[in-house]
């Protein structure tokens, strides 16, 4: 037996495993961190945002909001309590 065929074996014996658990393969396409510009669009874009952001008051107290009821929901947690 190939290298070639006892990978495709293990692989195939893997998936199917992960079946029998319920689950299903998916094919998922994301952004290419390595691309040349990348970086320099994500710093566009979150300039676009933080532009938008300080521009609607009412958004940035929304989000703090929900960063200190995450933040409290987080430490309760951390010490064994439940909400």
């Amino acid at each position: 037996m190939s290298p070639a065929s006892t990978n495709a074996q293990r692989v195939e014996k893997h998936r199917a495993a992960l079946r029998a658990q319920g689950l299903r393969p998916i094919q998922i396409w994301v952004p290419d961190t390595r691309a040349p510009g990348f970086a320099e669009e994500c710093a566009r874009q979150a300039t676009i945002v933080n532009e938008a952001n300080r521009a609607d008051p009412e958004l940035m107290q929304f989000m703090d909001s929900a960063a200190a009821d995450l933040a409290e929901h987080l430490d309760a947690l951390e010490t064994g309590h439940r909400e």
